[in-house]
């Protein structure tokens, strides 16, 4: 019987993969022996986590702001040169933003988050599937967007945008690139301990008034998505294209 949770040989690429859910998703990747190249624009971060997960796996790190069409392109043929290809990919890189009421939101502060989580999205997603389509082997995109996406985001729009974007971008690729061997899936996250958290993770009123209605009862971690990352983008998900996948510990159900 094969195995489905070995990824041996296997060459995964995540943006925004030196810290919080992404570098969760990476060391699973590297768990399940892959060979992982780490995308971010904060290099002490990225040598951080590519001296951590060296130690599992062959690991990476570029450079890489994801809305600069330039960074990806360099960021891309670096990883080419040092694995020889790319298997899959998780647009995990995003932004939160300043929250507010809509009506004093200005242009310039919704389009500096719709730069990372959309146009970062497009921008990885299309230098994958040129490598992909080139290498005539199929592959895997993973887009990772939010609850926010597919719940109302009060004071939060902005974030709420981007990331029900990244779902319509996600079924429009699993639609178009199935034929050249490309599925296409989104993780929606929910209340996750991260960086862009904290503030509320150390807020007893936001802990009575939200956590107490997760079923599991705790914040999620970014270890709660390795698993996934590695279904996904291995053999085990050959015929799963074109679905979100919920990790909330309950939450949306509720």
């Amino acid at each position: 019987m094969a195995d489905f949770l070995n990824l041996e040989g296997h060459v995964a690429v995540v943006t925004g993969g030196n810290n919080g859910i992404g570098l969760g998703m990476a060391r699973g990747l590297a768990q399940a022996g892959a060979s992982v190249a780490i995308w971010g624009r904060n290099t002490e971060r990225n040598a951080a986590a590519e001296s951590e997960l060296s130690q599992l796996a062959p690991v990476k790190s570029f450079a890489c702001d994801v809305s600069d069409p330039a960074q990806v392109e360099a960021a891309m043929a670096g990883t080419i040169e040092a694995f020889g290809r790319v298997d899959s990919l998780i647009a995990n890189a995003g932004i939160g933003g300043k929250k507010g009421p809509f009506h004093e939101m200005t242009i310039d502060e919704f389009h500096d988050v719709a730069a990372v989580n959309v146009d970062g999205v497009v921008l990885s997603f299309q230098a994958a599937i040129k490598q992909m389509i080139a290498q005539e082997s199929g592959g895997s995109l993973v887009a990772v967007s939010s609850l926010a996406g597919i719940e109302g985001a009060a004071t939060n729009v902005h974030y709420g945008a981007t990331k029900g974007a990244v779902l319509a971008i996600m079924r429009g690729l699993a639609t178009e690139y199935a034929r050249y061997g490309i599925r296409t899936n989104a993780i929606l996250p929910g209340w996750i301990a991260t960086d862009m958290t904290s503030a509320a993770v150390g807020n007893d009123t936001f802990t009575e008034k939200v956590i107490k209605r997760v079923p599991i009862r705790r914040w999620g971690t970014p270890e709660d998505f390795a698993a996934a990352a590695v279904y996904l983008a291995g053999p085990g998900s050959a015929y799963t294209n074109g679905q979100q996948f919920v990790i909330d510990g309950g939450y949306s159900v509720f």
